[in-house]
C-alpha cells in the first residue's frame, strides 16, 4: 500500500498576535525559535522512523492523483531565517522527498519585508531551497482596518512583496483575504476584489471573519468599540467574491478558494472535471480526508484510525522532544463512521462535491449505504444535488454550508 505523502509542520511564532486569531501562536518568543528548529527536526526524524512505512488504508484515485506536499504553516513561518528552513527541509525529507513535493510557505508581507533589507534575496533563497508555492496573508487592503487587526503591513506593502515574489519566479502564489471585517461595507469589499484582482495572482482564499472568545477582537466587539457587518451583509459580500471572480475567470473550485480557470484540470479519475490548477495540493488532501502527518507544537496529524495532536506549548514541546519521545499530547482512535462523516464534510467544501468513486475507495462502503435517509432528507431541502457522479452542495448549500455539514457530525 502507498505510504503517506502529505506533512503540516506547524511555526507558532509571529511578531505580534492579530487580533481576530486563536490559533497556536506566540509572539516575543523569538529567544526559543532556535531550539524549536532543533526540536523540530528531531521530531521528524522520530516521526520517519515511526512512520515512513506507514500505509494508506482505503486510497482513492483522487487522492493518489495529488501531489506529495508539504506546508509550513503558522503563525508566521516567514520568520524563520533561509539556514533554519534548510536545516528543516532536510529533515523533512527522509519522509518525503522535497524534490517531488509541493511545498508551500505561508508568509507575513510585513515579516518578510520588515525582517529582510533585500526582501528579493529572502525569497530567492525560498525558491532556492525548493519552496514553488507561496500563501501571503494580505487579508485587507484598507490600511486602518489592517492596524484594527493588528497586521504589521500595508496594502502598499503587501503588494510589494507580491511583486517581489513575482520577480524572483514564485509562479504560484496564493493571497489570503478576510471579509465581514469591522466597519467594512460591502463597497469597499467590492473595491477591494476589483484592485487585487488586477494583481493576476493565481489563487486566492477569501474567508468570512470567525469572532474567537480567546482573540483580542471579541472584546473589543462585546465591548462596542467596534462593529462587525450583520450576516445579510456578509452573505452579500461572498456572493459579490463568487461574481466577480467569475467574471475574471477564476473558476471557485472550494467553499474558499478560486484559482486561475486557463491552467490545466485535475481529473478525480471518473472523467468530471474538477479543479483547475494551480489549487493548492496539500488543502485538497484535507478536504478528499486524505491521511497526513504532523510535527510541531500543537500539530494536528491524521493517519485513519487514529488522530493525533501535539503539546500546544512551545517549551513543553521542545522538553517533550528533548526527552527522547513524539511530544503528541492526544491520540482519538476514529470508528468507520468518523470516517464516513469526516469524508463528507470535508468533501462537500469542494464544489465538484463528493464523487460516488471517491468516497467508496476511500471508505470502504457507498454513499447510500452511510448516509441514504440523510442525502435524500438534504436533497429534499434543496441543499445538496446528486447524480450518477456523485454529490455536491447547490449555490443555496454553500449559503448554508455549516448546516449542511452538521447533518454528518
Amino acid at each position: 500500500m502507498p505510504r503517506i505523502q502529505h506533512l503540516y509542520l506547524h511555526i507558532p511564532f509571529c511578531r505580534r498576535r492579530c487580533a481576530y486569531c486563536d490559533f497556536n501562536t506566540y509572539a516575543n518568543l523569538d529567544d526559543r525559535i532556535e531550539a524549536y528548529v532543533e526540536a523540530l527536526c528531531i521530531e521528524l526524524k522520530l516521526l520517519a522512523a515511526e512512520t515512513a512505512a506507514a500505509p494508506i488504508q482505503h486510497v482513492s484515485q483522487a487522492s493518489a492523483a495529488l501531489h506529495p506536499t508539504i506546508f509550513f504553516g503558522g503563525g508566521t513561518p516567514s520568520m524563520l531565517t533561509l539556514e533554519q528552513l534548510e536545516q528543516i527541509l532536510r529533515a523533512v525529507d527522509a519522509l518525503i522527498p522535497i524534490d517531488a513535493a509541493e511545498i508551500t510557505v505561508e508568509a507575513n508581507p510585513g515579516t518578510v519585508l520588515g525582517d529582510n533589507t533585500d526582501a528579493q534575496a529572502y525569497l530567492r533563497g525560498l525558491r532556492a531551497l525548493g519552496v514553488n508555492r507561496l500563501s501571503l496573508g494580505v487579508q485587507s487592503l484598507h490600511d486602518p482596518t489592517l492596524r484594527v487587526l493588528g497586521r504589521s503591513h500595508t496594502a502598499a506593502e503587501a503588494y510589494r512583496c507580491f511583486e517581489d515574489a513575482r520577480r524572483v519566479g514564485f509562479t504560484d502564489i496564493n493571497l489570503d483575504f478576510i471579509f465581514g471585517l469591522p466597519g467594512q461595507t460591502l463597497d469597499q469589499w467590492c473595491a477591494t476584489l476589483d484592485v487585487v484582482l488586477t494583481w493576476g495572482a493565481d489563487h486566492f482564499s477569501l474567508y468570512s471573519l470567525i469572532l474567537e472568545e480567546r482573540a483580542p477582537l471579541y472584546a473589543q466587539v462585546m465591548n462596542g468599540l467596534v462593529s462587525l457587518p450583520d450576516d445579510d451583509d456578509v452573505a452579500a459580500m461572498y456572493e459579490a467574491a463568487i461574481m466577480q471572480f467569475a467574471a475574471a475567470d477564476y473558476e471557485h473550485y472550494e467553499i474558499s478558494n478560486w484559482a486561475r480557470a486557463e491552467k490545466a484540470s485535475f481529473s478525480n479519475g471518473n472523467g468530471r472535471r474538477t479543479q483547475p490548477l494551480p489549487f493548492c495540493h496539500h488543502n485538497l488532501a484535507y478536504w478528499l480526508n486524505s491521511d497526513y502527518l504532523a510535527a510541531g507544537a500543537g500539530a494536528h496529524g491524521h493517519t485513519y484510525p487514529q488522530r493525533y495532536y501535539n503539546i500546544l506549548d512551545v517549551d513543553g514541546y521542545i522538553a517533550a522532544v528533548r526527552a527522547g519521545g513524539r511530544p503528541v499530547a492526544s491520540v482519538i482512535t476514529l470508528a468507520p463512521e468518523d470516517l464516513w462523516a469526516e469524508t463528507m464534510f470535508m468533501g462537500l467544501r469542494i464544489n465538484a462535491g463528493v464523487s460516488r468513486d471517491h468516497f467508496a475507495q476511500r471508505c470502504g462502503v457507498t454513499l447510500e449505504e452511510a448516509f441514504g435517509p440523510t442525502l435524500a432528507m438534504l436533497i429534499e431541502q434543496g441543499l445538496l444535488e446528486s447524480d450518477k457522479v456523485g454529490v455536491r452542495l447547490t449555490p443555496r448549500g454553500r449559503m448554508l454550508g455549516n448546516r449542511v455539514f452538521e447533518h454528518f457530525v
